[in-house]
């Protein structure tokens, strides 16, 4: 679909997301290969970093709204966060949750921030848990440790039980490798002993450890697998193309408030800064060009940081533009 011509771009925030992105910490104690944390790519152009307690306050004083989402996981570990506990009793203090459905490794967690995830009810964690144990999980998750990881999640699910909550929603999340997928089936059945969603993602790098039965995802419902943004997905096609309209719809935002549009983009922001002016930051020159780029409209620009992204690459060769309904 060309969009060229088209008097419906929409390319600005006109209307007020019920899911905000903002990174909670870019540090993280492993060191998964080819993740830009790993690779000193997230430090170098985005900073090493939390998320205050007193900037998510200013930020829900502008879109603090009753039922409100905040995603607050990304490219680092959330619960390194020193301030998360504050954070956790701000949110349900003001009505909004907190979420880390992007993924968190669960190795380091004081019993307090266990305690707070149930207490102030979290909404959900995705736990990336790619094994069913502690030789095969730390092939990828360096540093990390299969089983600590496992007694943290027993823990949230134990308080779960003990105060009848409903609360935190659980997701075992596993990244299928060469050497890990003969442990699917066992890393099934422990999560559903748990209670836990269990989810299948393929690897981003065919260079590490490639998977050799594609039966292991190819057998599984299509909303189970995942398929990453840097290949074409035999299990979902165009997997990252709803990434994209996070610009408008779940706008992600570094842990100090620079606008960064989506959850892939380490290269850098759109200018403005969402704790002091979110409207403002949401409408900046540069991101309104970008949403522009997104639909078509207008051609790529070298200071855009879409420009570096292999999904926009993707969509300028398959002319597969983003549609915002109005």
């Amino acid at each position: 679909m060309n969009l060229l011509a088209s008097e419906n771009i929409m390319s600005s925030l006109k209307t007020t997301p019920h899911v905000i992105r903002v990174e909670g910490s870019t540090l993280c104690q492993l060191r998964c290969p080819t993740c830009p944390t790993t690779e000193g790519v997230v430090h170098a152009n985005l900073g090493a970093g939390f998320l205050k307690a007193t900037d998510f306050e200013r930020l829900l004083d502008q879109q603090g709204s009753p039922g409100t989402v905040f995603e607050l996981s990304n490219y680092g570990e959330v619960f390194l966060n020193p301030q998360i506990v504050d954070i956790l009793r701000i949110a349900r203090e003001r009505e909004v949750w907190v979420s880390a459905y992007s993924g968190a490794n669960l190795n380091t967690l004081k019993d307090e921030v266990l305690e707070a995830i149930v207490k102030y009810q979290m909404l959900g964690i995705t736990c990336s848990i790619d094994g069913a144990s502690d030789e095969t999980y730390e092939k990828y998750r360096k540093r990390g440790n299969f089983t600590r990881v496992l007694n943290n999640v027993k823990r949230i699910v134990d308080l779960k039980r003990e105060t009848g909550a409903i609360l935190p929603y659980l997701n075992w999340q596993f990244v299928v490798f060469g050497h890990n997928e003969h442990e699917i089936e066992s890393a099934r059945s422990m999560a559903t002993d748990l209670g836990m969603d269990f989810i299948l993602k393929t690897s981003w790098d065919e260079d590490i450890s490639p998977a050799h039965r594609e039966e292991n995802l190819c057998e599984h419902p299509f909303q189970d697998v995942i398929s990453s943004p840097d290949t074409d997905g035999k299990q979902q096609p165009f997997y990252a193309e709803n990434l994209c309209e996070q610009l408008w719809h779940r706008p992600q935002l570094n842990y100090d408030g620079r606008v960064l549009g989506c959850c892939v983009n380490v290269w850098g922001d759109f200018g403005g800064n969402a704790f002091e002016d979110f409207q403002g930051a949401m409408n900046t020159e540069k991101i309104v060009y970008a949403r522009k780029m997104l639909q078509g409209a207008t051609p790529p620009r070298s200071d855009i940081p879409c420009v570096n992204c292999s999904v926009y690459a993707a969509r300028l060769e398959r002319q597969e533009w983003v549609v915002i309904p109005e």
